[in-house]
């Protein structure tokens, strides 16, 4: 029996939506990364973007568990000498785009390199309810009814 390799021209992706009101972040960021991969379907080629496109609604209303709302720091560098900066990820959620905790929480579970870049560019992330997607025909995943854990209430 030969393993099976997909080919990029036998690719066919789906469109999934989910709404991110209530769950947390990481637990999210996971399935998102998986069903970016591919690694959800039977045909998972790991050198082929195999992953769906995955939508994310109400990113501004994602939970992080514990303390990390006051404690998780996120680094950046400008560019210049001594140029470290960090804000909290209580200050990101309450920003201009709130939905960059999310988007950087699934970069940073997929791995480095051309591929990863490729299926990063499937995710697509709005703050708010709407999104510009509805002609794609997404199919809704419940990601809250997969584990009690996935969402919390405040």
């Amino acid at each position: 029996m030969k393993t099976y390799s997909a080919k990029p021209a036998e690719i066919v992706k789906k469109w999934v939506l989910i709404d991110a009101a209530g769950l947390v972040v990481g637990r999210l960021a996971s399935i998102i990364a998986m069903r970016l991969r591919g690694k959800h379907s039977p045909r998972y080629t790991p050198h082929v973007d195999c992953g769906d496109n995955v939508v994310v609604v109400n990113a501004e209303k994602v939970v992080l568990t514990g303390r990390k709302l006051d404690q998780k720091v996120y680094h950046h560098h400008t560019g210049f000498p001594g140029g470290i900066k960090d804000r909290k990820a209580k200050f990101i959620l309450q920003s201009k785009f709130p939905e960059r905790v999310l988007e950087k929480a699934v970069e940073r579970m997929l791995d480095e390199g051309p591929l990863a870049r490729r299926q990063l560019r499937n995710l697509r992330v709005y703050k708010g309810p709407d999104h510009p997607h509805a002609a794609q025909n997404p199919v809704a995943l419940d990601v809250g009814a997969m584990n009690s854990k996935n969402k919390r209430t405040a």
